[in-house]
This record gives structure tokens, sequence and C-alpha cells, in this order.
């Protein structure tokens, strides 16, 4: 990473431009999959997807809507590149912690071609940074798909009750088991630790649950390691959605509003089953 002092730029001459009034917008995003070191940046009109994958068991995608920002600049359909994750945040949250109602700094993005380093310059008070962090070529990095037409239960929840099921869970456990089936107890998260078995049930009638669709029981079981990281994105959520398909492949979504309210944004943990856990 390097920083200079140069404080105007001329947009035409970059593959890539962005703006946005909320810096924090963009970095508490970023902290909802920062659970490994080099992400895959996607960019397209639409706006950013962030990816970071662990051992082809579980990928974390953080999607940026482009209105989120107040500009947004793409001269060709897509622009792809790796980036260490951990010098990008430490470079949006330069000046230190935000509030929610404190100052935050704004943000301009700059990315001259994909082998370019990506540049952001922040201001905040009257003072600013400009960062150049370089960038790899994005590589052979696996996409794990989730198509709706594979998806064979659905149950979308405000994230609170969630929220409070995580806390009660042992998670000393080595795996969440997760059982959905259309009759009672339709939705069951099981942990099997020192605290002995816990189990935790949702009515699909509950006022916390806007939608329950199952059209097989099943019984998974997923790492704890796994799962564990997209904790973070659910204590920012207002809802989560979990699917799962016919392997058991699970897909957990949480949406995540910015701090005007005015923005919606997601992230998505797509985890596969563990096998011999659920032999075991």
């Amino acid at each position: 990473m390097e920083q200079s002092s140069q404080t105007t730029r001329n947009r035409d001459n970059y593959l890539f431009f962005a703006a946005v009034d909320n810096a924090r917008n963009i970095s508490q995003m970023l902290k909802t999959v920062n659970f490994k070191e080099m992400a895959l940046v996607v960019i397209t009109p639409n706006g950013f997807k962030v990816s970071v994958t662990d051992s082809k068991c579980i990928q974390a995608a953080a999607f940026i809507q482009a209105d989120l920002f107040s500009e947004f600049h793409l001269k060709e359909e897509s622009l792809s590149f790796q980036i260490n994750l951990n010098v990008l945040l430490d470079c949006l949250t330069i000046f230190g912690p935000s509030t929610t109602s404190g100052p935050h700094p704004t943000l301009n993005m700059f990315c001259e071609s994909p082998a370019s380093p990506l540049i952001l310059m922040l201001v905040e008070g009257g003072v600013v940074t400009d960062c150049r962090i370089n960038t790899l070529d994005p590589g052979d990095n696996p996409d794990f798909e989730f198509p709706p037409e594979s998806v064979v239960n659905k149950v979308i929840m405000k994230s609170e009750a969630l929220k409070d099921a995580w806390n009660d869970l042992d998670f000393t456990s080595e795996s969440l088991e997760i059982s959905i089936s259309p009759d009672k107890p339709f939705l069951r998260l099981s942990t099997h630790g020192l605290a002995g078995t816990i189990k935790i049930d949702f009515s699909k009638d509950a006022d916390i649950m806007e939608c329950f669709n199952c059209s097989v029981s099943q019984v998974n079981r997923y790492k704890v390691s796994l799962l564990k990281p997209s904790y973070r994105a659910l204590t920012q959520s207002d809802k989560f959605s979990l699917r799962t398909d016919a392997n058991g492949f699970l897909s957990l979504q949480y949406l995540i509003t910015s701090d005007d309210k005015n923005h919606a944004c997601f992230v998505e943990y797509i985890c596969t089953p563990d096998e011999d856990l659920f032999a075991s």
C-alpha cells in the first residue's frame, strides 16, 4: 500500500471511478466477509461483489449495489481482480473507527486498468489521504452457485430471532445441525457440545417468520468453524434467508441497510454440508 498527496484526478483517465459520501457503508459491508486475507472483487455496472472462499467448503460474498454510491462509472462490462482485504479495510478505516451518528470520511475509488492498483481517496475534516493498493489477476477462483431452481427449502425470518438463538447455542460443538420439515418442529437448530445437546425450534407460524417453504424434510450438519464468521453479517442485518438444495448445500443471505437507511445491500454465505460429521 502506498499513500500520496494527490487530491485531484481526471476521472476520464480511469477504467473505473466511484464516489460515496460515507466510507463506513463500504467498510462495514466488507467486514462481514473478512475471514481470509485475499478477496476476489468483481465490478459490473450493477455494483460490487467481494467474495472470499475457504477450503472450497464455504464462500462468502458481499454485494454492494451501485445505487449506494453518489457516482459509479465503469467503461467496460466488468472488472475483476484479487486484493488483500485486510489492507483494503485498513485504508477505509485509516481515520479510525466511525460511528453511525459521528463524522465519517467521503470516499473516491479509481482503477486505471485491470492490472493497475486500486486507488482510494478519503477526505475527512479537510484532511485528504490517498491509498494505492496493489491488485492481482483474478485467477481461477471457484464461484459457488446457488440458482433459484435448485432450492428445495427456503425460510425468511427477522434477524433478531437468529441472533438470540445464536447466543443460546453451544459453539463448543463441532457442528451445527439444521433440520427443516413441513411438520413440527418445522425449523430446528441443534448443537452437541460441552453443555450437552441444545435444540432451538422455530414455528412456521411465528411472528418473526416471513416465509416458510419446505418441499422436502432435511437434516444436515455444517462445521461450526465455517459458519462462525457469518455472525458478523447477522449482527448488522435486519432479516435473513436460509435456503438449502437437494444435496444439503446451505445458503444464508443477510439483508443489511446503510447508515442512512436509504439503501439495502446483502451478504451471502454458501456452505457445503459436512458428510463426515453427519456419518458420525
